[in-house]
C-alpha cells in the first residue's frame, strides 16, 4: 500500500531523478531477507511483480502482524488505517446468507468478521506467510474460514458463484494489471453483485511515504505511472507496488462491467493518534489517505 515508509522509498526530485530516504525502517528485516539494495524508476511486468510479491509479503508476514495485528484483530473489518469498520460503514451492506471472496486477505481478520456476521467468506492471498497467520487465527477464535493461496489475477473459483467481493488494502495495488482482477472478479460473481475495495488515495503518490512534515510536500507527477520498485543486486524486484490515477480505477472497473456507485475518502476520525507507515494524523487532517470504491457487477 506503498506504505513502506522507512529504510527506502521513493520521492521524485524537480530534475527527474529519484532519490533513496533512508529513516528508520521496521521493514528492514525482510529487506535484509530479500536482499534488497535500492530504488528502481522502471516498468514491472505481471511475473516478475507476482514473484516479487510473493516473497516479500513472505518475508515481511511475521512482522507485519507484530505491528498491525492489534489494530487490525483477528475478527474485525478493517478497511483502512483511519479506523474505518465495515459494522459501522455497512459499504457490503446485509451480508448474512452471502458467500463472499475476500480478495487479498492477509490474516483474513475481515472474513472472520464476515462469518460472525453470517456469511459464508473465501480468503485469498498469494502469500503462504500470511495465511499462516490466517491459520493461526482460524484456530484462536474458532471461526474456521476457508484460505485459499492464489493471485487475484487467478482466482481458483467457479463462475457465478460468489454474491459479493471485497479487499481491505489487498492485492489490488500489488498486481500489473487491475483490469485483469476486475475481469476475474466479474466472472467470479453473479450480477447485481457487490465488490467493494479500499486502495491508497491516487493523490497520495505525489507525496513522499513520510508522515511527517516532508510527506506535506509534493514531489513526484500523479500522471507517472511508473510502479515504485524496490530491486536486489542483480536488479531483480523485491517489492512492486503500483500507481493508478482515480480516472485509471473509473476506466479499468467501467471496462470490465462494474458499475461505481460510490466512492468513500474517510475523514482522518478525531483522537485517532495511531501512525501507520505514511498514515498520521498530521498528513489525515490535510488530504485523504485511503479511497474506497463501491461498485456493483452489471449484468
Amino acid at each position: 500500500m506503498r506504505h513502506k515508509q522507512g529504510l527506502l522509498y521513493r520521492t521524485r526530485l524537480g530534475d527527474g531523478n529519484i532519490a533513496t530516504v533512508t529513516p528508520q525502517d521496521r521493514h528492514a528485516s525482510a529487506e535484509n531477507r530479500l536482499g534488497t539494495v535500492g530504488v528502481a524508476h522502471r516498468q514491472v511486468g505481471r511475473r516478475e511483480a507476482t514473484a516479487a510479491s510473493l516473497a516479500w509479503w513472505d518475508a515481511d508476514a511475521d512482522d507485519y502482524q507484530a505491528e498491525h495485528g492489534g489494530f487490525l484483530g483477528d475478527a474485525d473489518f478493517v478497511w483502512c488505517p483511519e479506523g474505518l469498520r465495515e459494522a459501522d460503514a455497512a459499504l457490503l451492506g446485509g451480508v448474512a446468507g452471502l458467500r463472499v471472496a475476500e480478495i487479498g486477505c492477509g490474516q483474513a481478520a475481515c472474513s472472520r468478521w464476515l462469518a460472525s456476521q453470517g456469511a459464508s467468506p473465501y480468503a485469498i492471498d498469494l502469500s503462504g506467510g500470511m495465511l499462516r497467520h490466517a491459520v493461526r487465527a482460524n484456530a484462536a477464535t474458532g471461526i474456521d474460514i476457508p484460505l485459499i493461496q492464489a493471485s487475484a489475477e487467478e482466482i481458483p473459483l467457479a463462475t457465478a458463484s460468489m454474491d459479493a467481493a471485497c479487499s481491505a488494502f489487498g492485492a489490488i495495488p500489488f498486481v500489473a494489471s487491475a483490469e485483469a482482477v476486475f475481469t476475474e472478479l466479474h466472472r467470479v460473481l453473479r450480477p447485481g453483485a457487490p465488490w467493494v475495495f479500499a486502495v491508497n488515495h491516487p493523490m497520495r503518490w505525489i507525496f513522499p511515504d513520510d508522515p511527517g512534515p516532508h510527506g506535506l510536500t509534493a514531489t513526484q507527477p500523479y500522471f507517472d505511472r511508473t510502479p515504485y520498485v524496490e530491486i536486489d543486486a542483480a536488479g531483480r524486484a523485491t517489492y512492486v507496488e503500483y500507481h493508478r490515477t482515480l480516472g485509471d480505477y473509473v476506466r479499468a472497473l467501467t471496462g470490465t462491467g462494474f458499475r461505481l456507485e460510490n466512492l468513500v475518502e474517510p475523514e482522518w476520525p478525531a483522537g485517532h493518534e495511531r501512525v501507520w507507515g505514511q498514515w498520521s494524523p498530521l498528513r489525515g487532517k490535510l488530504f485523504p489517505g485511503t479511497a474506497i470504491f463501491v461498485t456493483r457487477r452489471e449484468s
